[in-house]
């Protein structure tokens, strides 16, 4: 496993980090899992307060106890459960910031976070008193480090403006090259890309054919050119889940890539799949033939 340092921090993460959100809730599943991703190389690890109503901070903590000072562990934080449990509010104010962080530590049996995500945003919350809560948070020493997860650029541009963020996370994959546009941006402010949808809900992905036929198309890609530019990939590599892994580390600003896992069988054919690389011809022709597409909605 390599490590690249995350934004202007003095944390080096591993190419791959584990995303917790689908991590079994049975804990000696999930211990299994979480242990083989330490062995693997593995020290960089993401959940939320919103995945499984805080159930799964706490899974995630049990499991990872006796490692906590050898992994790197993030959450996020921003999205509170409504009383009647199905339903979520957008909550980003600076006393929700600093409660939440408390009820986070005490589920996931840790005194500190390597790294606290605000888990989206909007053009109307108040970065100001966003930025300095998390600023007040690393000087008490409860959180090494701050970021953000989101796929609205204005968003992100406010909040590395006025912020010191060292991470955004993002959605990006060869279907979906829509935050390349914003990578020097992003760098410029010492912060660098966590990438999350690497494999495009499975469109790159080895069983990609079977995700094809239960899509209509992905983004701005029409039904027909997906499957055209599928099977000219597949052509190119036969292995679309190592291409596409390869593909996003092949970009500098990219520190890690969020990889998920509901079984253990996934979780090998990952790691796999990093280990094995494709040939950097096949990277730039994957360049050549997918769109340069761009964020319409939300860039003002």
């Amino acid at each position: 496993m390599k490590y690249r340092k995350l934004g202007s921090s003095d944390m080096s993460i591993s190419e791959l980090g584990f995303g917790c959100m689908s991590l079994p809730m049975d804990l000696n599943e999930a211990k299994y899992m979480l242990d083989a991703a330490v062995d693997s190389g593995i020290n960089f690890f993401d959940t939320a307060d919103l995945y499984n109503r805080g159930q799964n901070e706490m899974i995630v903590g049990d499991a990872l106890r006796k490692k906590r000072s050898s992994i790197y562990l993030a959450t996020k934080v921003g999205n509170v459960w409504n009383e009647d449990e199905d339903t979520w509010r957008w909550d980003a104010s600076k006393v929700h910031i600093k409660e939440g962080v408390k009820k986070s530590l005490m589920r996931l049996g840790t005194d500190y976070l390597d790294l606290y995500q605000l888990h989206g945003g909007t053009t109307a919350d108040n970065f100001d008193e966003i930025t300095d809560a998390f600023e007040e948070l690393k000087r008490e020493g409860t959180i090494r480090n701050y970021g953000i997860s989101s796929i609205r650029p204005n968003v992100i541009k406010e909040f590395l403006t006025v912020g010191r963020p060292v991470s955004v996370m993002m959605q990006y994959s060869a279907l979906d090259r829509r935050p390349e546009e914003w990578f020097e941006f992003i760098q410029s402010k010492g912060a660098s890309i966590i990438s999350r949808g690497s494999i495009a809900k499975g469109l790159l992905s080895d069983n990609w054919q079977q995700k094809l036929e239960k899509t209509n198309g992905f983004l701005d890609y029409s039904q027909q050119e997906l499957e055209l530019l599928l099977h000219s990939f597949d052509h190119d590599t036969h292995h679309l889940l190592n291409a596409a892994l390869t593909f996003n580390l092949a970009q500098p600003a990219v520190a890690s890539l969020i990889v998920g896992a509901s079984t253990k069988a996934q979780l090998y054919s990952t790691i796999d799949a990093y280990h094995h690389p494709v040939a950097d011809e096949v990277i730039e022709k994957m360049q050549h033939i997918t769109k340069d597409n761009k964020y319409t909605e939300h860039i003002d």
